[in-house]
């Protein structure tokens, strides 16, 4: 089982229904009492920049807490690995750079944040040896975290992720992925074809109580967090399709699990069975041909192709994209070939 990666702002939203015996105490206060791993200059940021809300509304980190306030927010993610984590002289794919932000395109394989089963080979680890390079400044209360990461796509998902230089950018950014406004789409191909070009889906996904490794879609909304996927064909080969996914919530394993959800796994998806024949014949030249494309890819199919934001220093929109790997392309060229041969 792959190490579990979330794709997800740089740390967990959180309802707090203040308790009906609290007595007036500072939102900042209130919270720090309440987060594991956070300082109060941290909470105080996140306060100023309206990632925390009282009852949807912006307030002061002096705003006194009350019996009944709703709180909604983000929460920085507790570290996955306790222990240090080293500088590594990695070689990354920098699409971008300037003093305030970081794009890099992440190969298939490399995990982006150290945990138990892997503490090195991360991007965490190749981006704290190239800031050490340059002679970043260590971000408050950063010493031995994340450098920067707003957010995270899994250990065999490739392309853009967005890193911030500094406090006043990862916090401006986390406000962008807080209000849904980032903008990403990525490229997949999924086993089966659409009966409908274009859909949105939305279903709540949540950790599966069966095995806390892998995550669950709770169509009812019984369980986990809201999340909304829009899709869109871009090119039907009956047996399998190239989509493309934009993501409007970003949750752990998002579109995996959506796509297994409307019963068109991502390709060689093997947490979520796309590692199996899902549509086509039982004979073995089908059989060969779909083996060979699995071989062709060192993970499951899916790209995160673009990426817009808001520059956190100059308000400039940004935009990005990055193509396909070759070998994703491969794939593609196979199976044009041979939906075109069986014609």
């Amino acid at each position: 089982m792959e190490e579990l990666q979330q794709e997800d702002v740089f740390g967990e939203e959180f309802t707090i229904v203040v308790d009906k015996k609290q007595q007036p105490l500072r939102l900042d206060k209130f919270l720090l009492n309440r987060m594991m791993n956070a300082t109060r200059n941290k909470i105080q940021n996140a306060i100023k920049n309206n990632i925390v809300l009282v009852n949807s509304k912006e307030v002061k980190p002096n705003y006194k807490v009350r019996s009944g306030d709703v709180i909604t927010g983000i929460i920085p993610r507790k570290r996955d690995f306790e222990g240090d984590i080293k500088a590594e002289d990695i070689p990354l794919d920098i699409v971008y750079e300037d003093d305030d932000v970081m794009i890099v395109n992440k190969p298939a394989g490399m995990v982006v944040h150290p945990g138990i089963s892997n503490y090195s080979g991360t991007l965490v680890n190749a981006l704290k040896f190239y800031f050490k390079k340059i002679s970043l400044p260590v971000m408050e209360g950063n010493e031995d975290d994340r450098p920067g990461i707003v957010h995270r796509i899994d250990k065999n998902t490739t392309g853009l992720l967005l890193i911030a230089k500094n406090d006043e950018s990862i916090t401006k950014l986390a406000k962008q992925f807080f209000d849904h406004s980032i903008e990403r789409e990525y490229w997949a191909l999924v086993w089966g074809n659409f009966e409908e070009e274009k859909n949105i889906i939305d279903v709540n996904i949540g950790r599966n109580p069966k095995n806390r490794k892998v995550m669950k879609a709770f169509p009812e909304g019984e369980a986990g967090k809201n999340a909304i996927t829009h899709y869109k064909v871009l090119e039907d080969f009956y047996y399998v399709s190239l989509v493309s996914c934009r993501l409007e919530t970003g949750r752990t394993h998002q579109i995996r699990v959506h796509m297994k959800h409307i019963g068109h796994p991502v390709f060689k998806d093997e947490t979520y069975g796309g590692d199996k024949i899902v549509k086509g014949t039982v004979f073995t030249k089908y059989k060969q041909f779909v083996q060979n494309n699995f071989k062709l890819l060192p993970g499951h199919a899916l790209h995160a192709r673009s990426l817009g934001f808001i520059h956190p220093k100059t308000g400039e929109k940004m935009y990005f994209e990055v193509p396909l790997p070759d070998y994703f392309n491969q794939v593609l060229e196979k199976w044009r070939s041979y939906v075109a041969n069986k014609k």
